[in-house]
C-alpha cells in the first residue's frame, strides 16, 4: 500500500506521543509508504463513556484505513486490556468498521521513551546538557513501577535548571516532544509489548489490511 490514513483513539492528549512510533513502525515494516495519522480529539464534544462510544464517535469524526486503540496496561495484566479493546471493537456493528490495531504498552507509554538519551536532552530544552541520566535497560522497563515518574525526573535532570527555574519546568510538556526527536525506534524491538503490537501491524498488512 503506498499510503494508508490511521486514526488513534487513546485516553488523552499526551499520548499524541505515540503517532510518530507508529509511523515509524508502518513505514519501516514495509507496510505503506506514506501516512496521514490523526489523533482522534474527542475534547469538543461531551466526554463519552465507555470505550465504545468513544470508538464509534471517533470514526465517525476520523474516518480511516485502520484504527489504533491504545490502552496502557497500568496495574492490570496486558491480557484484559486487549480483550477489553476487542470487546468493544465487537459492539460496534458497522460495515465501515476498519481493521484495528491493539496498542498496550506495559505499565504505560513512558516505559517507550525511556531509551534515547539525545531525544530525552532535546525535549528537556538542553540537547547539549552533560548530567548523567542513567536510562535503565529496555529489557527491564516494563517492570519499572511508574516509568512517567522516571522519565519526568530525567528530564528534570536533563533540562540544566535549578532554583526557581527548576520549579517552573514542566517535564508533562517536554514528555510531550520526546518521540519527536526520535529518528529511530527499533531499540523498542527489545520490550515484549513493543514486539506484539509490530507483530500485529505486520500481521494485518500481510492479510491486505483486512480485519
Amino acid at each position: 500500500m503506498d499510503f494508508l490514513r490511521y486514526t488513534l483513539v487513546s485516553d488523552g492528549s499526551s499520548d499524541r506521543q505515540l503517532m510518530p512510533i507508529l509511523d515509524w513502525l508502518l513505514r519501516t515494516t514495509g507496510a505503506v509508504r506514506s501516512v496521514n495519522s490523526e489523533w482522534a480529539d474527542l475534547s469538543s464534544i461531551e466526554k463519552p463513556k465507555g470505550l465504545t462510544i468513544r470508538l464509534k464517535r471517533a470514526l465517525d469524526l476520523y474516518p480511516c484505513d485502520v484504527l489504533f486503540v491504545h490502552r496502557d496496561a497500568e496495574k492490570q495484566e496486558a491480557a484484559l486490556r486487549f480483550e477489553e479493546i476487542r470487546n468493544a471493537l465487537s459492539e460496534i456493528h458497522s460495515a465501515t468498521l476498519p481493521p484495528a490495531v491493539c496498542v498496550v504498552p506495559v505499565r504505560m507509554q513512558e516505559a517507550w521513551l525511556l531509551f534515547d538519551e539525545k531525544a530525552i536532552r532535546h525535549a528537556a530544552g538542553n540537547p547539549n546538557g552533560t548530567e548523567a541520566l542513567n536510562l535503565p535497560k529496555l529489557t527491564a522497563v516494563e517492570a519499572i513501577p511508574d516509568p512517567k515518574a522516571v522519565l519526568h525526573e530525567m528530564l528534570r535532570k536533563a533540562c540544566g535548571l535549578s532554583g526557581r527555574r527548576l520549579k517552573k519546568f514542566s517535564a508533562s510538556r517536554a514528555t510531550s516532544f520526546v518521540t519527536h526527536y526520535t529518528t529511530d525506534f527499533s531499540k523498542l524491538r527489545a520490550i515484549p509489548a513493543f514486539q506484539r503490537l509490530e507483530s500485529d501491524i505486520v500481521e494485518l498488512r500481510d492479510r491486505g489490511w483486512r480485519s
